[in-house]
């Protein structure tokens, strides 16, 4: 457990957080959330002693070991396994469990062969995967994971949620994949204009709160002002009279005293509109039989054919280092396939951002000067309304494209894409280095796009909210699925996950009529363990949101009486308690129509093994 209270920082005249105080409670794993540069990663390098608070106090027992996944990345041994076995806890008999480091590593993408290769000759992403592999074998009571899914693939995302969902400890975790993070979080902790607010359940429960919270204090801001301007006309028409001598002083009594509600900053946010050209026809390329490989190895991928029409929303989805990357900068023209072509038709046109495109921006430029290589120097007042909508206002468009960090050179880039129309994106992980926030406006800026996308992406969220199509690099092959992510995950799944038909598959064999029994009793004896405790979780469910409508009804009545008041305290409080309440029965209606879906999915599953053996 650890208790953090009255906690400040800030970093000369920048103060990121103050008077911050909660708690993280035994099995609890908690998402932290916030804009880039409001003191995230600063918060956890102080819970790990990196870093000095100005103020405050953190506690915890002395046993309590947190684990911490810095960016600081050093190895002493000279093969991947050794290294791993660092991260272990010492047993005072010396017993290590190797094959538990093997087992991390393998579900983080390392295969046997690389388990025996030292440290150094990794690539940077799986140094990082080794050095987060020492972390999760390490036994710590609190994980503080900033970032953990930078470098990771899809399969390993999808391997470390399992892991973390099994996570017998506590976990503090950051990162911009809101999908992943609401996956694995038990509650949810957000840094917000300076301070620090703890909700149990996923993200949107805070940002709700947080909502609601806003509207209501501007909404009792504004009645503020309304009834303060008529206490000052008051107290201005009547102070020369003798006989209202007593009530003006008495109002201008309660002016001095009252407290008065500020008007709450406007938080700057990316706001992201995909510039479309329209495209009269049905094709807006069509690849046939490409392959390609770098120098004298193998092909990365090879006789891959396929068409793109003007509505097709494809991802491009597979490990790291298989070829996503590559094919898009073959279909931008930035490579050369060795075999194949690629044909657009005569009035597509793409826009494409590529991880190595922000190496392409001119370090001696400004970021107006590159935004407006776009426009060919012709429309300045566009280029800075699109620094602009990137946070880069006023005179921080002058900033030189050398002083930015990675993330800046990302959201000048995705600039450059905004200024360029097209009938066709071709996007290779664009959420990286965006915060949750803005990751979700570039998914709602995607979605009213209306011509064609291609996307390399990890983030599961974003493949089942754009995706209709998928070219899937899995084994040492591409191959194209048509139809969206969860239908690929349902029909097919990925060669390192156990799938249910592969399941099935392994499972097939002869039974004698004894055998069949025993197994068909042993299934019937399962369905009731699995399918009864989900009926009583639905029956408590629908109890507990009958419960909560009687109360969001007697709410809404007094609701409706207090307001005829106008909105004073008690209606705002009555007004918070019943959007919470509704919060709730939301939620509620969400869990119940899971669990009663689960049931109807647990019970044919059931139903086909018993027919089976039967």
């Amino acid at each position: 457990m650890l208790q953090v209270s009255d906690l400040s920082k800030s970093y000369g005249q920048q103060l990121l957080f103050e008077d911050v105080r909660f708690s993280i409670e035994p099995g609890e794993r908690v998402g932290l959330v916030g804009r880039n540069g409001h003191g995230k990663s600063t918060l956890l390098k102080l819970l790990c002693g990196q870093e000095e608070a100005d103020s405050g106090v953190l506690h915890h027992a002395a046993e309590y070991k947190l684990g911490y996944l810095s960016q600081h990345i050093e190895f002493s041994e000279d093969s991947v396994r050794k290294e791993g076995c660092l991260g272990l806890p010492v047993r005072e008999d010396g017993w290590q469990e190797t094959h538990k480091v093997e087992a991390v590593l393998s579900g983080l993408g390392f295969s046997e062969e690389q388990f025996a290769l030292s440290p150094s000759a990794l690539s940077g992403g799986f140094q990082v995967r080794l050095h987060l592999a020492k972390l999760l074998v390490s036994d710590a009571n609190l994980l503080l994971l900033d970032e953990p899914t930078n470098y990771l693939d899809i399969v390993s995302l999808r391997w470390l949620t399992q892991f973390l969902l099994r996570w017998q400890g506590e976990l503090l975790l950051i990162t911009h994949d809101r999908s992943f993070m609401d996956s694995v979080i038990t509650h949810t902790l957000g840094i917000h204009r300076k301070s620090v607010r703890k909700v149990a359940g996923p993200t949107k429960n805070l940002y709700t709160q947080l909502e609601l919270e806003e509207e209501v204090h501007e909404k009792t801001r504004l009645n503020q002002e309304k009834q303060r301007k008529k206490t000052e006309d008051f107290v201005r028409r009547f102070r020369a009279k003798a006989s209202k001598a007593k009530a003006v002083q008495s109002r201008v009594k309660a002016l001095e005293k009252d407290t008065v509600l500020e008007k709450l900053d406007d938080i700057e946010q990316l706001d992201f509109r995909f510039s479309h050209s329209p495209f009269p026809g049905k094709w807006l390329l069509h690849a046939r039989e490409l392959s390609f490989g770098y120098g004298k190895e193998s092909n990365l991928f090879e006789d891959l054919s396929f068409s793109v029409g003007k509505n097709d929303r494809i991802g491009i989805i597979g490990k790291n280092g298989k070829g996503k990357s590559t094919l898009l900068r073959v279909l931008a023209e930035e490579l050369k396939a060795r075999t194949g072509d690629v044909e657009y038709s005569a009035n597509a046109s793409f826009s494409y951002f590529g991880q190595t495109n922000v190496e392409r921006l001119d370090v001696k430029s400004t970021i107006e000067e590159e935004l407006l290589r776009v426009t060919d120097g012709a429309n300045r007042t566009r280029a800075r309304s699109v620094a602009g909508l990137m946070l880069f206002e006023g005179d921080l468009a002058k900033k030189k494209i050398q002083v930015l960090s990675g993330g800046e050179k990302s959201r000048v880039l995705l600039g450059k894409i905004l200024l360029q129309p097209a009938n066709l994106l071709m996007l290779d992980e664009p959420d990286n280095h965006l915060d949750m926030e803005s990751t979700d406006a570039m998914l709602e800026a995607i979605k009213i796009y209306p011509g064609a996308l291609l996307l390399v992406t990890h983030s599961e969220m974003l493949l089942r909210e754009v995706v209709n199509r998928l070219i899937i690099f899995d084994g040492q092959s591409a191959q194209i699925f048509e139809g969206g992510y969860d239908d690929f995950l349902r029909r097919v799944g990925w060669n390192d996950e156990e799938s249910p038909k592969k399941q099935d598959s392994s499972e097939k064999k002869t039974l004698s009529k004894k055998e069949a029994r025993k197994l068909r009793a042993q299934v019937i004896q399962q369905r009731s363990s699995v399918i009864s405790p989900l009926k009583k979780k639905s029956e408590k469910l629908e109890q507990s949101l009958e419960t909560m409508e009687e109360e969001a009804t007697s709410l809404n009545e007094a609701l409706i009486e207090a307001s005829k008041e106008g909105f004073g305290d008690d209606a705002a409080k009555l007004s918070r308690e019943l959007h919470n309440l509704r919060a709730k029965i939301e939620e509620a209606y969400e869990e119940l129509e899971k669990t009663l879906e689960e049931i109807e999915v647990k019970s044919e599953e059931f139903s086909a093994q018993i027919e089976e053996l039967s």
